[in-house]
């Protein structure tokens, strides 16, 4: 009996933990903890009309170089916020819709947000099209390379330029954010993570 526990014992240790999970707490929708190299930096909900629709629950994850290095510190700050929009490292946001939306839907609903972003809006709008309840888009900013988007699994074409790419982050963290809740609860984890 002894050696089958030691045996447990070792295989247990042997084992990696699974990847903790974060749920977004108005959805029910899971989000890892750590996605590669970058952390969860917290989680929130797109809700659209006056009723509340869900829309995606969403979650940014920071390149841990950036959480140990630029936003170190920062948490519960304004200067937070400008990082993340414009900061020059590792970062992306995962969109997990709760129900269809369509190309003009989204299409729209990006336009709108991104209306003084310049020529490059309508290039990347392209990249959108009918999304369906449990798909994602990814956006990402990947320093050296560009702007990333990755809609229901299939790669977009790259934007590489940067004051787009501050525009597009800006939906939810800018001054005048898609949803003042939101990005709040992007950030919900700074305090733990940004010591």
């Amino acid at each position: 009996m002894k050696h089958l526990i030691a045996v447990l014992l070792l295989f247990c240790l042997g084992v990696p933990v699974l990847a903790q999970e974060i749920t977004e707490p108005h959805s029910g929708v899971k989000f890892a903890a750590k996605d590669g190299d970058a952390t969860l930096l917290g989680t929130g909900l797109r809700t659209k009309t006056m009723l509340k629709v869900k829309v995606y629950a969403i979650g940014l994850y920071i390149a841990d170089s950036g959480i140990s290095g630029q936003l170190k510190g920062k948490a519960g700050t304004p200067e937070l916020y400008r990082e993340l929009v414009s900061g020059d490292f590792k970062k992306h946001v995962v969109m997990k819709f709760v129900r269809d939306v369509s190309t003009s839907q989204i299409r729209d609903a990006f336009r709108e947000s991104l209306k003084d972003a310049g020529p490059r809006t309508e290039e990347w709008l392209t990249n959108f099209n009918d999304i369906r309840s449990g798909q994602e888009i990814v956006i990402a900013w990947v320093p050296g390379t560009g702007l990333t988007t990755k809609v229901a699994g299939a790669d977009k074409p790259v934007v590489n330029d940067k004051a787009f790419a501050s525009a597009v982050f800006g939906i939810w963290l800018g001054e005048k954010p898609v949803q003042e809740d939101v990005k709040k609860d992007l950030v919900s984890r700074a305090p733990e993570l940004l010591k």
